[in-house]
């Protein structure tokens, strides 16, 4: 049995849902489909979620959206008017998104995850209603009734536990599911969703309940390729590549899967194929427990901005007993995550995305660790670009450190920090923003 993932390009059109169909079809062993709601057309469309989100917060603010309403129901009339679908699909549709914008509002966030949801959800109702009228025996499935149960936490949402076991159980429907990506339900029946592109843990996550052999993941691209393609012509194609590697990848800026994704299906041991929705003939990337490393010591090289530093130094910082917990627990109390933690004897330094402080959190934040910590030193820098360097070959090989710091010198790209992962998979490198492209295509001309 196989699990099937189709993104937002691969369901934005009859054309597209067309190719969806057939891919489904010609193979027996994809019986669980997992479905985005519809992405952009062309590159001035806009996604049907940020249309949702837009309705939502109009919506909010008492504001007419009667405009935006009718735009998300065109969008997928459009699509049941190309392919000749029966019009009560529409009907359906629009029913439940006039339900949703006039539903309970003193929940702003359940409010808004409950219209967002919807975007997957009516369109899962729309691939199935396809399927059906080409006469596959085909039927949507909701999360609730399924048992796709999730935490119900601030900022963060997981499948519980319990719910694979309860959804073990699509495995012996007949026919094809069709399955709304991107949200789950709390226990206490309220619609809640995971973080953006989060129909690929959807996937992952039947998957493992299923114990499928295969979880496929529809995308419009060929294959992961070893840097971005935006930033470096033409980079080479990954064929094969670990969980971990893929991960700290997507961590990283691959946008090609979500980062959160790999987990489920990795605990499941299943392999991910990345496969291309508009080119289903090519082999795409395998994402595998373990693989021979005969590429060398680098995979992949990812790169993302909008990370800042706090830099703290302290006298005998080290022999400081509760100094790591104090300042952290300064972050926390501000809802701040950090990413990395480079430090020495004496000082110590705060990679985080800069997005999450305004400047007066900030300026509170530098005067608690300076207060509280009895600091000597704390310095915020701005602006700067994480590149992650990745291989699993690097464990066992020499040299790699030193390759790239040379090809970043070399490039005249300075390096503000570094830090390699205890798993050696992984080194990243701070470099000033303004340098971001520069260096990434430094480190591809010397590992590729």
């Amino acid at each position: 049995m196989k699990v099937i993932k189709f993104g937002g390009s691969s369901l934005a059109s009859g054309e597209q849902l067309k190719k969806v169909f057939n891919i489904v079809i010609s193979d027996s062993e994809r019986k669980i489909v997992v479905v985005s709601a519809p992405g952009k057309r062309n590159s001035d469309d806009i996604k049907v979620t940020d249309l949702l989100i837009a309705t939502a917060e109009r919506q909010l603010r008492n504001e007419k959206n009667e405009e935006l309403i009718e735009e998300v129901i065109a969008r997928y009339a459009s699509i049941a008017e190309e392919l000749s679908i029966p019009a009560d699909i529409i009907t359906t549709i629009r029913e439940d998104l006039l339900a949703l914008v006039h539903a309970d509002q003193s929940d702003e966030k359940r409010y808004i995850d409950a219209l967002k949801a919807s975007g997957e959800d009516n369109n899962a109702k729309l691939v199935a209603a396809f399927f059906q009228s080409q006469g596959v025996e085909a039927e949507y499935v909701c999360p609730k009734q399924a048992g796709l149960i999730v935490t119900d936490e601030e900022g963060y949402t997981s499948v519980l536990p319990e719910s694979y076991e309860r959804l073990s159980a699509l495995r012996d429907r007949k026919g094809i599911v069709v399955f709304p990506g991107f949200f789950g339900y709390t226990e206490d029946g309220d619609v809640l969703t995971f973080s953006r592109s989060g129909s690929d843990i959807t996937g992952s996550i039947l998957a493992a309940a299923v114990k499928a052999d295969f979880y496929e993941n529809f995308t419009d691209v060929d294959a992961v390729y070893s840097v971005n393609p935006n930033v470096v012509s033409n980079p080479k194609e990954i064929r094969e590549i670990t969980y971990r590697e893929m991960r700290e990848l997507s961590y990283a800026g691959f946008t090609v899967l979500h980062d959160e994704a790999l987990i489920p299906a990795f605990r499941a041991g299943i392999p991910v194929n990345i496969r291309n929705t508009n080119n289903p003939t090519a082999p795409g990337t395998l994402i595998v427990n373990k693989r021979n490393n005969t590429n060398g010591p680098v995979i992949g090289i990812a790169s993302d901005k909008g990370f800042c530093s706090i830099y703290i130094s302290k006298y005998l910082m080290n022999r400081e007993v509760g100094f790591g917990r104090k300042m952290l627990s300064i972050l926390e109390e501000y809802g701040v995550a950090y990413e990395h933690t480079p430090s020495g004897i004496d000082d110590v330094t705060l990679i985080l995305r800069q997005d999450q402080m305004n400047a007066e959190t900030e300026e509170k934040i530098v005067q608690r660790l300076t207060e509280e910590l009895h600091a000597d030193e704390v310095i915020v820098e701005h602006n700067l670009a994480l590149i992650m360097v990745v291989g699993e070959g690097m464990r066992h090989n020499v040299g790699t450190t030193a390759r790239a710091a040379k090809a970043l010198a070399d490039a005249k790209v300075n390096i503000e920090m570094i830090n390699q992962g205890s798993s050696e998979v992984s080194m990243m490198f701070a470099v000033k923003g303004e340098s971001e492209d520069k260096a990434v295509h430094a480190l591809y001309h010397e590992f590729f």
